[in-house]
């Protein structure tokens, strides 16, 4: 977090009128390292609120006209913040709502981070593994069949680099609460579209992303987070019947796929992670399907 911070100074002078962060409970003293430092404002949850709610209420502090959301494993750079800026204040692009740049990895590679908006044949499609397939990979929600080289209109850009008009995320009430970590940030994206914003991918900018962060949890604990964001989003924005077909090929097709797959590659670990997550998920399943109803807005 510290190496983050450091570098939204060292770039962000003239773009960056504050930095808030939002300490989800932390125990590795990550939140003491950064605060008092100028310009930077500590915002102690005091649990872990999940990343919905976190970003949230760390939306409260800011008072821009845009809002950066940005993961604490990332290293902007040199035109990290003048490009989606300048992109987002031209007068023909006053429709896009959403903007993300192009991120590399640890290994120096283009990161393939944005996509597509759900809909029941990618979530299935998702669920048996059929989007690993080549020939197949379109069929899924990640667009890891786009090399991310070129700017492009996309349905949603990764959350870890997520810069939006504050106008607009008031408008949305901010991200679902409901969502404790996974899906938040597409579930906004899709929600700006339905009020006419558009989201984009711009080449031109960079940062770097590690990844990991909450996908370095336990693994069962990732896999039932993803899987209950799942249900949630199906249960939010599709008909009765697809939600429900959803929340059959989740919870009683895909624990045999996943533990075919694991058996066949002799990861018996992995065994034993999917039979966890699936038990979260099943003792949960009442509660994610019972909480699908209106919230109220920031």
């Amino acid at each position: 977090m510290h190496d983050c911070v450091t570098s939204v100074h060292e770039y962000g002078s003239g773009s960056v009128d504050r930095v808030i962060v939002v300490d989800n409970n932390s125990t590795d003293g990550s939140a003491d390292a950064i605060e008092g430092l100028p310009g930077v404002e500590v915002v102690r949850a005091g649990k872990n609120l999940g990343f919905a709610a976190a970003c949230n209420l760390g939306a409260t502090k800011a008072g821009a006209l845009y809002i950066l959301f940005l993961n604490p494993d990332t290293l902007v750079g040199e035109n990290s913040f003048s490009v989606p800026l300048a992109f987002m204040e031209r007068a023909e692009n006053s429709h896009v709502g959403i903007c993300g740049i192009q991120l590399f990895d640890e290994k120096g590679q283009i990161s393939q981070t944005c996509a597509r908006f759900p809909i029941l044949g990618r979530f299935v499609s998702q669920a048996l593994g059929l989007n690993k397939i080549p020939g197949l990979t379109r069929t899924g929600i990640h667009m890891s069949d786009w090399d991310h080289r070129h700017t492009s209109e996309v349905d949603h850009v990764i959350g870890a680099f997520f810069m939006i008009r504050r106008s607009l995320f008031y408008a949305l009430g901010g991200f679902d609460e409901r969502f404790f970590v996974y899906l938040e940030d597409i579930d906004l994206s899709f929600r700006a579209r339905l009020l006419g914003y558009k989201s984009f991918y711009l080449s031109d900018a960079q940062a770097f992303h590690a990844g990991g962060g909450t996908s370095s949890q336990v693994k069962d604990v990732r896999l039932f987070y993803s899987l209950r964001s799942r249900l949630l989003y199906g249960f939010k924005h599709f008909p009765s019947w697809q939600a429900w077909m959803l929340a059959g090929v989740t919870m009683l097709v895909e624990p045999f796929s996943r533990i075919l797959y694991c058996a066949a590659s002799r990861d018996w670990p992995g065994v034993k992670h999917t039979l966890q997550g699936y038990r979260f998920l099943w003792r949960n399943a009442p509660h994610i399907i019972a909480c699908n109803k209106p919230r109220s807005a920031l």
